[in-house]
């Protein structure tokens, strides 16, 4: 993967640490200040994007290396660990959540005060949120990261959170203080979705799950004078990031170095046809014997 566009995410990530650095400080600050545990609750959500920004940098830096003698598929799943690190941050902000939910369902903390600044900060931020899902969305599918992917559906449940936060604060200020810490169970579960969604696509990444088509494979080594078959299409990797390696049969009886020079076209064709594909390991043999069959 080149350099540039390690460094166009290293970028996007910088942009959007900014921007969720803002809107967290907004709602801790807003909440402490108020008592709003739900608004509290959705600060210390958007507080975890900001760490898992910083997570997913350290990861792309990783990732960037060029392979060596240790690592010579490269360093690329490094990126896709950050990706699960975000799921840690995740997992530790959701008990926060609760823990803070259950100390107010229980009395232990003063019901708040609900303003009109509480959903004028709400608003912003809401605003804020849906500016990074959307550019952050459209770089993901750019650039091909799953570390921008991760961090774009993390801030997508911002969004539905903090407008459940709202809604929690309308029914608060009506004379309704229990919608306010059940707004921050709903928050909760939100944040147990994204992590449930992210740790489902980093765990196919991790676990070598098949990447592409076997016939789509297929098709084009067929197409290819002189194959007469291939079997054992097994791919690997990240959706733009992929390996490949594959059993080819060519005629028994043609000379080594013609086999290949077939090998060879198979691979570029492959290549040029799905550049997603990093490297294509091509095993040659002879086909099966019809007894074997």
């Amino acid at each position: 993967m080149s350099s540039e566009r390690y460094a166009e995410v290293s970028r996007v990530l910088t942009r959007v640490l900014v921007l969720n650095l803002i809107v967290a400080i907004a709602k801790i600050a807003f909440g402490y200040s108020s008592g709003a545990i739900s608004i509290l609750s959705d600060g210390f959500h958007s507080l975890t994007d900001t760490a898992s920004n910083v997570v997913g940098l350290f990861g792309v830096y990783a990732a960037r290396r060029p392979p060596d003698e240790d690592h010579p598929y490269g360093h690329r799943k490094y990126e896709t660990v950050a990706a699960v690190g975000v799921v840690g941050f995740l997992a530790v902000v959701m008990l926060e959540v609760l823990r803070n939910a259950f100390n107010t369902l229980s009395g232990r903390a003063a019901p708040p005060e609900i303003s009109a600044t509480g959903f004028i900060v709400m608003g912003v931020t809401v605003a804020i949120n849906v500016i990074v899902v959307r550019y952050e969305s459209a770089a993901a599918e750019r650039l091909g990261s799953e570390v921008l992917l991760a961090d774009a559906m993390q801030t997508r449940g911002d969004v539905w959170s903090s407008l459940t936060v709202i809604g929690a604060l309308a029914g608060a200020s009506a004379g309704y203080p229990i919608l306010d810490p059940i707004g921050a169970l709903v928050v909760a579960a939100f944040i147990g979705h994204a992590g449930y969604q992210i740790g489902i696509t980093t765990t196919k990444i991790l676990s070598d799950r098949i990447v592409m088509s076997e016939a789509d494979i297929e098709e084009v080594v067929m197409s290819v004078d002189g194959v007469l078959g291939c079997h054992q299409i097994r791919t690997r990797g990240a959706s733009n990031h992929v390996f490949l390696d594959f059993h080819v049969w060519l005629p028994a009886d043609m000379r080594l170095t013609d086999a290949h020079d077939i090998s060879h076209v198979v691979k570029d064709r492959l290549m040029a046809r799905y550049p997603q594909i990093v490297d294509a390991v091509i095993h040659l043999e002879p086909p099966p014997r019809p007894d074997a069959m």
